[in-house]
């Protein structure tokens, strides 16, 4: 890892993720080809916007034509299974191996996607009303500003156009270890990684921690009402099983689906 500053943790959270690519992290195993397939012949298919929840395909509305964004969905997870039931699909992530992976996967499987590696804490490089669905799991945790996710997502979708989001409640960022006990209270929220003290900034970025931020359920869902969507549906999620303690004591993750009103 380069030693960037904290005006470059988008750039530590870039090589982050392609190393925890390199070294196999669950969320950067591409779907197998029986997955595509079985999409594909049967329009069945099982999408995560947080670990463990299925996303209810009845959120999606009408995949066949849609005009689809994965944002800062790369891996390879979601954008086939999408691609196999009929959508117009683009993948926006700012991880050249997660990218890699979504090339390597259309070139095998055989269908198109426009791939693009991007900042998402900067405009996102799309047309007013572009988009009928927006599909973005967990990641904003990885950026300061989540507003402004909220509003260039409002901003990219046609009216009647869905957001579909997955994003953490805050929780795994009050305790100092999550995977033992006793849970011991350490951080205040909101956690902002810039406020560290340069050492442990620096700690964080060697060991390829991730630069992450808790963000306020004000910020979460009340950014995206700020926004202008209307929010129809929402769930609670938890870590999987042996993800550490915490999961047993609360959920740590909300999905959500809003709309932007015609």
């Amino acid at each position: 890892m380069k030693s960037y500053n904290k005006d470059c943790y988008t750039k530590i959270n870039s090589e982050t993720w392609d190393s925890w690519a390199e070294n196999g992290c669950e969320w950067t195993i591409p779907i197998t080809r029986a997955e595509y397939d079985r999409a594909r012949e049967s329009g069945d298919f099982t999408v995560y916007l947080t670990p463990c929840v299925k996303v209810p395909l009845e959120w999606f509305g009408k995949l066949a034509g849609a005009k689809l964004l994965g944002l800062a969905s790369g891996g390879a997870q979601q954008i086939p299974l999408f691609s196999a039931v009929g959508a117009d699909c683009t993948i926006f992530d700012n991880s050249n191996e997660q990218l890699r992976r979504e090339r390597v996967a259309a070139d095998e499987f055989g269908y198109d996607v426009e791939i693009i590696k991007g900042d998402m804490t900067k405009p996102l490089p799309f047309c007013d009303n572009s988009f009928d669905i927006v599909f973005h799991p967990v990641s904003n945790c990885y950026i300061k500003d989540v507003r402004h996710v909220w509003n260039e997502c409002y901003r990219i979708l046609k009216p009647g156009g869905r957001l579909l989001a997955g994003f953490d409640n805050g929780m795994n960022f009050l305790f100092d270890d999550i995977d033992h006990e006793p849970l011991v209270l350490r951080h205040k929220l909101p956690f902002d990684p810039l406020a560290m003290s340069d050492e442990e900034f620096a700690r964080m970025r060697d060991n390829f921690e991730g630069i992450q931020f808790s963000h306020s359920l004000e910020e979460q869902i009340g950014g995206q009402l700020e926004a202008g969507f209307t929010l129809r549906a929402l769930y609670e999620d938890r870590d999987r099983e042996g993800c550490g303690i915490l999961r047993e004591y609360t959920a740590q993750y909300i999905a959500t689906l809003a709309v932007k009103p015609v």
